[in-house]
C-alpha cells in the first residue's frame, strides 16, 4: 500500500514537473494600458480577449495584462515600447505625437466624421502613412480602434465655439488644443487617467475625452452637462493595440500568426461596439442627473472654420509630409 502511495505521489510530481516545464517554455508577452480593467472598458476587453485567444491558440505564447497603469504610466508606453521594454499596449496614438507630430492626424478636428467612415479610413492611403511612420520607429499594429468622444464641463455645456471662452480643459493632443486655445479656452495637457482628479481639485473646468473614458473614469461625479457626439462628431481618436517591433521580429510565424488572428478578433469585436458605447455614455450620464446636450451643425462648422485656420494650417506647415496626410484622409469619402 506505501508502495502504490509513493507511486502515485510519483506519478502526480512527474506530471506537474512536466506541467511547470511546459509553462515555463511559453515565451510571456507583457500588455500595458492605461484603462480600468475588469470594468468593462472596451479597450481593456480588446487585450483581454486577445490575450485568451493567444492562450488557446497553444502556439508557446502567452499575453499577461497589466491595466489602469499598473506597469507603465499611459505618457510612458510608447517609449517602453519601441525599447522592447514593453511587448504590447493600447494606446491613444496622438500620446506619442511630441515624438512623432504626424500622429496628432490620428486626433485632428473634425477628420473623422462617424464610425463608418472610421472603418473605411482604416483601409486607406492615410492609414497606410501613418502605419509606415508607426512601423519606421519600432512598432506595429495588431488592432485597429477609432472612439469618437465629446464634450464635459463643470461651468456650462459645451456647444458653440464662444461656450469654451474662459474654461480650463484637457484636450488629448496638440490639434485639439491649438483649436480650443483659439477660441479662447485655457488648456491643460494630461492622460484620460488623471482628468478625474484634475477636475475634482479644481485645476480644470472642462474635459474633451472620448466616451468610453467618460464612462470609465466616472467623470459623470465631476461635471454638470455633457456634449454627446451626435451627428456632428468633432472628436475621433485612433487607439490601436500595438506590438515592438523588435518584440515581433523575436516571435515564430506560428505564434504571429496567432497574434495577428487574435488582434482582427478584437478589431471585429470593438467595431461592433463602438456605436453602442455612445448610447451607454448618454444613458449613464442621464441616469447621473447630467445635462446631455449636441452641437448642431451650425456649431460644428462654426469650429472646423477655427480648426482649419490652427489645427490644419499648423499641421500642414510644421509636419513632415502634412498636406501629404490630411489631403490622403480627406479623399475618403
Amino acid at each position: 500500500m506505501q508502495c502504490q502511495t509513493l507511486t502515485a505521489l510519483a506519478v502526480a510530481l512527474g506530471l506537474s514537473l512536466a506541467l511547470s516545464a511546459t509553462a515555463s517554455a511559453n515565451t510571456v508577452l507583457r500588455a500595458s494600458h492605461q484603462f480600468p480593467g475588469g470594468q468593462g472598458d472596451v479597450r481593456d476587453e480588446m487585450v483581454q480577449m486577445m490575450a485568451r485567444q493567444v492562450t488557446e491558440a497553444d502556439v508557446g505564447l502567452e499575453i499577461q495584462v497589466y491595466p489602469g497603469q499598473s506597469l507603465f504610466k499611459a505618457n510612458e508606453q510608447w517609449g517602453a515600447l519601441v525599447r522592447g521594454r514593453l511587448d504590447i499596449t493600447a494606446l491613444p496614438l496622438d500620446y506619442a505625437s511630441g515624438r512623432h507630430p504626424e500622429f496628432s492626424a490620428t486626433l485632428m478636428p473634425g477628420l473623422v466624421r462617424n464610425h463608418e467612415h472610421a472603418q473605411r479610413l482604416n483601409q486607406s492611403e492615410y492609414m497606410d502613412m501613418i502605419k509606415q511612420v508607426i512601423q519606421d520607429n519600432g512598432a506595429r499594429v495588431l488592432a485597429d480602434a477609432w472612439l469618437s468622444g465629446g464634450f464635459a464641463s463643470s461651468e456650462q455645456c459645451i456647444t458653440s465655439p464662444d461656450t469654451m471662452r474662459g474654461q480650463n480643459i484637457r484636450a488629448a493632443g496638440p490639434a485639439f488644443e491649438q483649436m480650443l486655445q483659439a477660441a479662447g479656452a485655457s488648456i491643460a495637457s494630461m492622460p484620460s487617467s488623471e482628468v478625474y482628479t484634475a477636475m475634482q481639485t479644481g485645476v480644470l473646468d472642462a474635459a474633451n475625452t472620448s466616451s468610453m473614458s467618460f464612462i470609465s473614469f466616472r467623470l459623470y461625479e465631476q461635471v454638470e452637462c455633457l456634449t454627446e457626439p451626435g451627428d456632428f462628431a468633432l472628436w475621433f481618436m485612433y487607439e490601436p493595440i500595438l506590438i515592438s517591433e523588435q518584440v515581433w521580429q523575436g516571435l515564430n510565424e506560428e505564434q504571429q500568426t496567432a497574434l495577428m488572428e487574435a488582434g482582427k478578433a478584437a478589431e471585429e469585436f470593438f467595431a461592433a461596439e463602438a456605436a453602442a458605447i455612445d448610447q451607454e455614455m448618454v444613458k449613464v450620464y442621464e441616469e447621473n442627473g447630467i445635462e446631455v446636450v449636441r452641437m448642431s451643425e451650425e456649431d460644428y462648422n462654426a469650429w472646423l472654420e477655427i480648426a482649419r485656420e490652427t489645427s490644419y494650417k499648423n499641421f500642414a506647415e510644421n509636419v513632415p509630409n502634412g498636406q501629404a496626410i490630411i489631403d490622403a484622409a480627406l479623399a475618403v469619402e
